[in-house]
């Protein structure tokens, strides 16, 4: 099936932004600070990075399955169904919103990024103000933030997440939109290299199903960093309410969901454009 005058712009749109990805030149701070961290990394027994790892994944795995099993998200699918059955009436299952528009696709996934960039600023900010305790539980409330998002963006494009291929696949999409910047288009590579495969019925997945690496200890890294600055300047209050802190939480934990969830959604949304006109990417 041909694509619609529309569907042909917003592919225009994605590539414009995939360019960018390609376009991004890391700047001299960026460079040097990934030069250490790699030599730092480096000091670290290669069987040691290996074992940390694994354990990452495994951690990923279960905390993206607990996720999906939960209550909240269930209900989360349901909402995404009342939603899509004010345009067509006739959707019973989340296959069926592929028969919707990019347009009133689009729409359905803007309204989970919009929730979702608000419950990261809100979880910066009470990060910010709060004790050890919110601090430490930062990073896992972030990730489940994130991992949940991701999984309700591929929802609302009509991909169901508890198959092995679109767990994998989610998974994949959360890892390569949280790496460093300067390293995205080799996620979004893979991405697509896996969508050209030869894989047609999206269940089992055959691919690698190794997703973090020595690049990926960027993410925690800077969540660490962060806790050091509001640490540094929880003493500092305005009118008794340390601001510093929370202005600090809350902004950058809102610019690394909006990163998150604008990758996961050109993702998605060219998935969608690619099924429906079996565009070689």
């Amino acid at each position: 099936m041909a694509l619609t005058e529309r569907e042909q712009k917003v592919l225009q749109e994605i590539k414009e932004w995939e360019l960018k990805l390609y376009q991004y030149e890391p700047t001299d701070f960026e460079m040097t600070y990934h030069k250490w961290l790699e030599r730092s990394l480096e000091l670290i027994p290669e069987q040691v990075r290996k074992d940390f790892f694994a354990k990452l994944d495994n951690w990923l795995f279960h905390l993206h399955a607990g996720i999906q099993g939960t209550q909240l998200q269930l209900e989360a699918r349901q909402r995404i169904l009342t939603s899509a059955r004010t345009f067509a009436d006739d959707i019973e299952d989340l296959s069926d919103l592929k028969n919707l528009s990019i347009d009133q696709l689009t729409y359905l996934a803007n309204h989970q990024i919009a929730k979702h960039k608000l419950y990261s600023f809100a979880q910066g900010g009470l990060t910010g103000a709060g004790g050890l305790l919110l601090l430490g539980s930062d990073i896992p409330t972030m990730t489940i933030i994130n991992l949940r998002v991701v999984q309700l963006i591929a929802m609302t494009y009509g991909y169901e997440v508890n198959t092995p291929y679109e767990m994998m696949t989610s998974l994949k999409v959360f890892h390569a939109a949280t790496i460093p910047n300067s390293m995205q288009h080799r996620g979004w590579e893979g991405l697509i290299d896996e969508l050209n495969g030869k894989n047609n019925h999206f269940f089992f997945y055959e691919g690698s199903e190794v997703l973090t690496d020595e690049s990926w200890i960027d993410l925690p890294l800077k969540q660490i960093i962060k806790a050091m600055f509001i640490m540094m300047f929880r003493r500092r209050l305005v009118q008794g309410v340390p601001l510093v802190g929370m202005a600090i939480g809350a902004g950058m934990n809102y610019q690394l969901t909006r990163k998150v969830t604008e990758y996961a959604n050109k993702y998605y949304q060219l998935r969608y454009l690619k099924e429906k006109e079996e565009l070689t990417l």
